[in-house]
């Protein structure tokens, strides 16, 4: 049998056609990070005031919008909501971000140290060093407090990226990318919202365009190559991915932390077919790729239904 070298791979396809050279689009995506990399130490200015009357969050994203306790809760109280799920998302956002970067150190850890797919791995974790620090700073200047996920869904991460498949992996870290991604869009030309956010998500939303293409295309990769178990664990543990991330959103002492009562903000979040449209919509890329791919099928499939990430 005929083992498969780096060139053969551009021998292979999948349902979106024939797979890309990986070296090919690391050293596009290495050009890409000399010419639109951010310090946001320096990028950014921590000492300006924050702006009153201005959002921490797109009202449209905030989770209660237009259910009615929004509908009882004064502008104030709204604004205030903003900034601790802006503050509960970028907690998420590290979280996510330290997982990655070792799942990134474990995905390099046998393979060429001279290879550009190694440099461009070694680049990423670099951006989302930046990033976790950029997101806590973010956080203190806000005033709010940091949200770590709940101790069960952080302990069930050490065994998930303890034992996840380089395929699962990738999938995990799109999970994780797109659809924050698809919601600091919307942030960043936001006039309504503090300058210093919308600064935030538009060095986030630059810096991680580079990280999702290198992801997809290296999923594409897996789900072609890896052994038919690995696929099919891949499958369940993507779903189960989704569905902790979907949990673990928006933190529920959110509620608690602007005078709301948690249980019926939670039940209302849940019952909102607005917040189920932006979810869904937010995924909705990533979906669409993830079936594509033949991620989405069997149990797996029905976890991420379950989640309310795929209608």
């Amino acid at each position: 049998m005929t083992t498969r070298t780096e060139q053969d791979f551009t021998l292979l396809r999948d349902a979106l056609g024939p797979l890309r050279d990986r070296e090919q689009v690391a050293a596009r995506l290495l050009e890409s990070s000399l010419k639109h990399s951010f310090d946001p130490e320096t990028e950014l200015d921590w000492t300006a005031p924050l702006e009153d009357g201005k959002w921490f969050w797109p009202p449209e994203l905030v989770s209660l919008y237009d259910t009615p306790m929004w509908r009882r809760m004064s502008e104030e109280q709204r604004m205030d909501l903003a900034r601790h799920e802006a503050a509960s998302l970028a907690s998420l956002g590290i979280w996510f971000e330290i997982i990655l970067m070792q799942l990134l150190v474990r995905h390099i850890y046998d393979k060429s140290l001279t290879s550009d797919h190694v440099r461009y791995a070694l680049t990423e974790i670099a951006d989302e060093c930046r990033h976790s620090m950029m997101f806590a700073r973010m956080i203190q200047k806000g005033g709010a407090p940091a949200y770590p996920v709940p101790r069960v869904y952080h302990n069930l991460a050490r065994v998930l990226k303890t034992v996840s498949t380089t395929p699962g992996s990738f999938a995990a870290t799109l999970l994780g990318e797109e659809i924050l991604d698809w919601m600091q869009r919307l942030t960043f030309p936001d006039e309504r919202v503090q300058t210093l956010v919308r600064g935030v998500t538009r060095i986030h939303v630059v810096e991680e365009a580079r990280h999702v293409r290198y992801a997809r295309e290296e999923l594409r990769r897996q789900m072609v190559t890896a052994p038919r178990w690995e696929q099919e664990f891949t499958r369940l543990s993507c779903g189960e991915a989704a569905r902790v991330f979907s949990t673990c959103f928006v933190n529920p002492k959110v509620y608690d932390n602007v005078g709301l009562d948690r249980r019926e903000a939670v039940a209302q979040v849940r019952a909102s077919g607005h917040r189920r449209e932006v979810m869904q919509t937010g995924a909705r890329r990533l979906t669409e790729f993830l079936d594509d791919i033949g991620v989405l099928r069997g149990p797996g499939r029905r976890l991420w239904k379950a989640s309310g990430l795929l209608a």
